[in-house]
């Protein structure tokens, strides 16, 4: 087809809804009569189970069961979770430890599930969790990113869950050799709570013949082959659903213990079972981002240019295995590994580790933010030592000619990076910052600029599925294959259905996350959603408009070739027939031609599309009290052709603010012990108005090739650039002050510390 979407703003349909409290979140829409249940938790990081007695606990008033993992092996339930495995740098398979859905022989980090307890109401069944006899020995608590220390599992005796290499090691080092100038930083990726809006909740019933999951997640079909699987049903017998969820981030895409233990208990008492999380539980068991430390280097010939690139990262996988962990976002990590950049050499090592806290996920990014962080954190720090301007390093090294094939197998298809850091400079007005620095520092206060120049490769699922029915009310359905968790999805599928088809777009409405109303879907992550079901949209678009023109022809009297849409009807050269889609649609009923009012399709893309973009930030830092402000954000975006502007700026606006909170506030503490310090929002500081400024937002587009549309996707943009922006901006502030090392976060105390203890060495 030759068109595309409009390229028009659009407001958010289902904002009405949400913003007068009429949204259908999982904890809404329980079933009513739905029993509660409670998750007992370990309290400790690291212990063997010595007793868990549950038999008081069974006759406590309202209870209708207490479940531990004896009762899910009895019932014949395969108690694994899934996880995600990779091979070793020396081939060999990485560490795969059992993770049970309850908590087996032994506990590994605090907040693990050990008991369901299942009663009419949630105080009955809280009341009960106090009733079992939980007794274990502790053991000693692991919380390093490096070998040794006491095994947390058999599988890995030296707590290694993984020793990942890619790229050619030994073309790398000869580019280190043969450098002019190397360039080197440790660079410190803070561990992060996700903390959506919604905590994590989900219902569970049995009819006696099918099982129904609902959750608040980021798809269906992968969690409904993971209940097949759990219980040994046919796929057939199962039924998941999504309804509104209130926040994703990654974190909500895979299944967790809960799901499957109120599923059990649904299926073995034949009654629906509630269960949704409270905020310190939610930060206890969610799977959390980032915490990773890596060792970058560049090497540079006489004229500034990147010869290669090396790093060595060390990151925390938590107690297990998530099944869309860091394993995956190793890969991702790598497959950004060169950036913008022209860079003939690369070659990367992660190490994982395994440590007593709950798991690390690839949320908020999926380990784009993690790649383009470390490689624009040490952009900064060459630029500096190499006494060049850090716009123009970055000019010197750009990738000027595409196609380009990165040496970590990626295929840039088109790209104006030049351009679009120009576009960012004007709007940035970069000429006008050396009078804001004298004006910031008339007031005392030191003045940093960052740059960041991002790119990602977006894509997850390449194929995805699409059906549109026709209804008897003279309307249209779409049904897609993502789910949203507050990107508009509802607004943004039915609008693109109705500039392809004339469809009245009040007339479409729009259904997502039922397994049983879409065979398959890919689910939303990776900023995939909307490039993948706007693809698939236009084959069932594609096929529509010929089937109905076949149709048509018959009842004008004309060939089908004969017969055109001209985007809102039908038409054919001395027919005075000219009916719209709806109107050919109701026709088509009248004439019992049922096949003509159902339409599905499935497409894949052939290729990835890379967003990318430019950030600059300006921070202003008191030294007096280390309080560090973003005054002053600018992006330029290319994301190739848009549907909606003003959602993809509010992506970016999301994403950017998120980058901030990890870089100026927020920050996961453990003690010593494995006891989260940061279990509530008074000790985990999420961002608040006050921290955001106005963020100015603007597109450079050079559109893709991968896709009809000529999109690049754009929903973990922001959060990719702004993470390093801020950072480099605040290491520019204290540079004056001869600190060096400035990792996140940006605290008051943090920074405060970093200039006083320069200050005293100084004296």
């Amino acid at each position: 087809m030759e068109k595309f979407g409009k390229s028009q703003s659009f407001k958010r349909s289902e904002d009405v809804r949400f913003l007068t409290g009429h949204g259908r979140y999982v904890d809404d829409i329980a079933p009513e009569g739905a029993l509660h249940a409670y998750v007992l938790r370990s309290p400790v990081a690291h212990a063997t189970i010595a007793k868990l007695d549950v038999t008081d606990a069974r006759e406590m008033p309202g209870v209708h069961m207490v479940a531990t993992v004896d009762d899910l092996v009895a019932a014949g339930m395969d108690i694994s979770m899934d996880g995600t495995v990779i091979k070793n740098r020396d081939g060999s398979k990485a560490a795969d430890p059992l993770r049970p859905m309850l908590a087996k022989d032994r506990v590994r980090h605090v907040g693990e599930p050990v008991a369901l307890i299942v009663a009419d109401s949630m105080i009955e069944a809280k009341d009960a969790a106090e009733a079992i006899v939980f007794d274990f020995d502790e053991l000693p608590v692991n919380m390093a990113l490096e070998a040794g220390g006491e095994a947390i599992h058999p599988e890995a005796p030296d707590n290694r869950a993984f020793d990942y290499g890619l790229g050619n090691e030994a073309e790398t080092d000869a580019a280190f050799a043969a450098a002019a100038k190397v360039v080197s930083l440790e660079v410190g990726d803070n561990r992060v709570i996700v903390n959506a809006m919604e905590p994590r909740g989900a219902y569970a019933e049995w009819d006696g013949e099918k099982l129904h999951v609902a959750f608040n997640g980021q798809g269906v079909w992968g969690f409904k082959s993971e209940l097949a699987q759990a219980f040994g049903l046919p796929v057939e017998q199962i039924r998941v659903t999504n309804p509104d969820v209130g926040g994703g981030f990654g974190m909500k895409a895979p299944g967790y213990p809960e799901y499957f233990a109120i599923a059990f208990a649904a299926k073995e008492l034949g009654r629906p079972v509630r269960w949704m999380s409270d905020r310190t539980e939610a930060m206890l068991s969610d799977h959390a981002g980032r915490d990773l430390v890596t060792l970058a280097e560049l090497a540079f010939d006489e004229d500034n240019r990147i010869l290669g690139y090396r790093n060595h990262t060390r990151c925390n996988l938590g107690a297990y295995n998530s099944n869309f962990g860091q394993a995956i976002q190793t890969a991702l990590y790598a497959k950004v590994l060169t950036g913008t950049y022209d860079i003939k050499a690369a070659y990367m090592r992660v190490e994982g580790f395994y440590t007593n806290t709950t798991q690390v996920d690839a949320y908020r990014g999926a380990g784009r933010p993690e790649a383009i962080y470390t490689l624009e954190r040490i952009m900064d720090r060459a630029a500096r030592e190499l006494g060049v301007d850090p716009s123009e390093l970055r000019r010197i090294n750009f990738v000027q000619e595409f196609p380009y094939k990165t040496v970590t197998g990626e295929n840039y298809d088109v790209g104006d990076f030049s351009r679009v850091l120009a576009h960012a400079e004007a709007d940035a007005d970069i000429a006008g910052y050396p009078a804001r620095k004298a004006a910031t520092e008339a007031q005392g206060k030191l003045r940093g600029l960052g740059l960041c120049y991002y790119i990602e490769s977006i894509l997850g699922d390449p194929a995805e599925d699409v059906k549109v029915e026709f209804t008897e009310d003279g309307g249209a359905v779409i049904y897609v294959g993502t789910q949203s968790n507050g990107q508009g999805h509802e607004t943004v599928f039915a609008k693109f259905l109705s500039d392809q088809t004339g469809i009245p777009v009040e007339k479409i409405g729009f259904v997502q996350g039922d397994s049983d109303l879409i065979p398959r879907g890919g689910g939303t992550g990776g900023s995939r959603s909307v490039t993948t079901q706007a693809t698939v949209t236009l084959t069932a678009v594609r096929d529509m408009i010929a089937g109905f023109s076949e149709f048509l022809a018959g009842e004008m009297g004309v060939d089908p070739d004969e017969v055109r849409f001209d985007d809102e009807q039908f038409r054919a050269d001395g027919s005075n027939l000219h009916p719209t889609m709806l109107e050919a649609a109701a026709l088509a009923r009248e004439k019992g031609r049922e096949d003509l009012l159902s339409w599905s399709a499935r497409t894949a893309i052939d290729a990835r599309s890379y967003p990318n973009g430019a950030h600059f930030c300006e921070v202003e830092v008191d030294p007096e009290t280390g309080v560090t402000q973003v005054v002053k954000y600018t992006v330029v975006d290319d994301f190739g052709n848009l549907i909606n502007p003003m959602l993809a700026e509010g992506q970016v606006h999301g994403g950017v603010v998120q980058g901030l909170g990890q870089a100026l506030t927020e920050h996961t503490v453990y003690d010593e012990d494995g006891q989260l310090l940061t279990a509530t929002f008074m000790d985990y500081a999420m961002p608040r108005a006050k921290d955001s400024p106005w963020i100015a937002f603007d597109v450079e587009p050079v559109p893709s090739t991968g896709n009809p549309m000529g999109m690049k996707g754009c929903g973990e943009a922001g959060t990719v650039g702004s993470m390093a922006a801020v950072s480099n901006a605040v290491q520019d502030a204290l540079w004056e002050r001869g600190i060096r090392q400035a990792d996140m976060p940006f605290t008051p105390h943090r920074v405060w510390q970093m200039l006083s203890e320069k200050a005293i060495a100084a004296e």
